[in-house]
């Protein structure tokens, strides 16, 4: 299959997210990880949430620039983060804030500036339609925000060069943001590690909720080609390096995240005994290899500027540049499918073997059933596309026959108009003939008449004459 074009991209870009009132929804278990994991680590800086840091750091820009600080948000969507910063501004009482809302989709700017105009914030928040691949700054802000949009953006040197150029002296870029692998793919060291805990997994948890299909082993499989969803998450992190300053890093998460995603982690049961234990027990194989340094982060929170005199804060050893995957790794060939899928021991209410077989059996016949199902829709589809073919068809030869008529008719009338034309000339040659002979005839009347007054003359005087000798007989 060819890559998608730019505008390909772009429409399902739009598509996607077109009708999505929740972009960021998670399944359960994910916020069973998240609370009891993640959320130390950003306690540890002074905010207990990813929003959280954008609020405080844009509270500070607040505070330093007075009334009529400016920010722009980056792929803000439905803007519900931006309502959210803006009713915290408000309530720490902030007034002449302005929040420029940059994104590609329309629909969601709309609901957006809705829902500010009901949370009476509508005079803070102001929507601009623009992809972000070909956006430019027309004004400086204080603080520029990405909230999981920098994973969506193709032209990233671009866009950073704009948001560097656009920060006022002292201002930030707040980022939260995937830096794992294009395409949300694991690197082979990392997909080793996963496909070891997939062996554990029964059978009901390895259905992938997203694509609805069953997963014997853990599929690397990049995101479809028809958007721009992790097109280049895995350049992130190297170009901040390059354009701005740390001022704060948290890097966070690998081999857990098909775990607790959308895909599979609807799967779990975060008030489950086995469910909790597993995901503790990924989390912490996870976390020792990152600080290990023999897999990477793919999450992030950073806080950049362009002022290199501020320390950055970050958990140690796990500094931006300790968390970029060496490039010598790159090429690393993928693992090897293990022999055996199933690793029987430990699971749940302990099944039997042969029950679980025949839950994998059940799960394909359930797919089986649904693949059939599928195919009499796309038979029942391309015949009612081969009826309209021979439709279609039928209409086309009649309107080739009309066209071959009318072609035939065409010629006809050629022919009568060249006839009627050369009649026409010879008519024109006839009546030139006829105009020279009449205008000739008139000439001839003319003598004709002058002839005939002439004769009267010459018959009068004759008359006189002849009285004239008649008186002169008689005399």
């Amino acid at each position: 299959m060819e890559p998608a074009s730019y505008q390909e991209r772009v429409a399902g870009e739009i598509g996607a997210y077109e009708d999505c009132l929740e972009v960021h929804e998670l399944p359960p278990i994910f916020h069973y990880w998240s609370n009891r994991y993640v959320r130390p680590k950003l306690e540890a800086f002074g905010f207990a949430h990813p929003h959280e840091m954008f609020g405080r750091y844009l509270g500070q820009q607040c505070r330093r620039r007075g009334e009529g600080a400016r920010f722009l948000s980056l792929g803000a969507g439905n803007c519900d983060l931006e309502i959210q910063a803006a009713a915290q501004l408000r309530a720490e009482g902030h007034t002449g804030f302005v929040i420029d809302c940059v994104d590609l989709n329309a629909a969601m700017l709309e609901r957006g500036m809705l829902a500010a105009g009901d949370a009476g914030l509508g005079s803070h928040i102001h929507a601009i339609h623009a992809d972000l691949n070909r956006w430019t700054a027309e004004r400086q802000y204080d603080a520029v925000m990405a909230n999981q949009a920098l994973h969506h953006v193709l032209k990233l040197e671009d866009l950073f060069a704009q948001v560097r150029g656009s920060l006022t002296p002292g201002g930030c870029f707040l980022i939260s943001d995937i830096i794992g692998r294009n395409g949300h793919d694991r690197w082979p060291e990392a997909l080793e590690i996963v496909q070891q805990f997939w062996r554990r997994l029964p059978p009901a948890y390895r259905f992938n909720r997203q694509l609805q299909r069953y997963e014997e082993l853990y599929r690397n499989q990049a995101c479809p080609g028809a958007t721009f969803e992790a097109i280049r998450s895995e350049e992130i992190l190297p170009l901040l390096l390059d354009t701005f300053h740390f001022q704060l890093f948290i890097g966070f998460a690998n081999i857990i995240d098909p775990f607790v995603d959308r895909s599979f982690g609807y799967n779990f049961d975060a008030t489950a005994e086995w469910d909790r234990a597993f995901i503790d027990e990924v989390q912490e194989r996870d976390e020792r290899e990152i600080l290990s340094g023999r897999i990477k982060p793919t999450h992030m929170l950073a806080v950049v500027g362009t002022e290199g005199q501020i320390p950055p804060l970050f958990p140690a050893p796990l500094s931006p540049q300790f968390c970029l995957r060496p490039p010598g790794l790159a090429r690393a060939a993928e693992p090897q499918a293990v022999a055996q899928s199933y690793q029987w021991e430990g699971w749940p209410q302990q099944p039997s073997r042969e029950a679980e077989i025949g839950a994998r059996l059940a799960e394909a016949e359930r797919q089986i059933a649904g693949l059939k199902h599928d195919l009499e829709e796309r038979t029942a589809w391309a015949r009612k596309l081969e009826a309209q073919l021979a439709e279609r068809t039928a209409w086309a030869l009649t309107l080739e026959r009309g066209v071959q008529e009318a072609n035939a008719v065409a010629g006809r009338l050629e022919e009568q108009f060249q006839e009627r034309t050369a009649w026409a000339l010879r008519l024109e040659q006839q009546l030139q003939e006829r105009t020279a002979w009449a205008l000739q005839l008139q000439k001839s009347l003319r003598r004709l008449a002058w002839a005939a007054r002439l004769d009267g003359l010459v018959g009068g005087l004759l008359h006189r004459v002849r009285l004239g000798l008649r008186r002169a007989r008689a005399v």
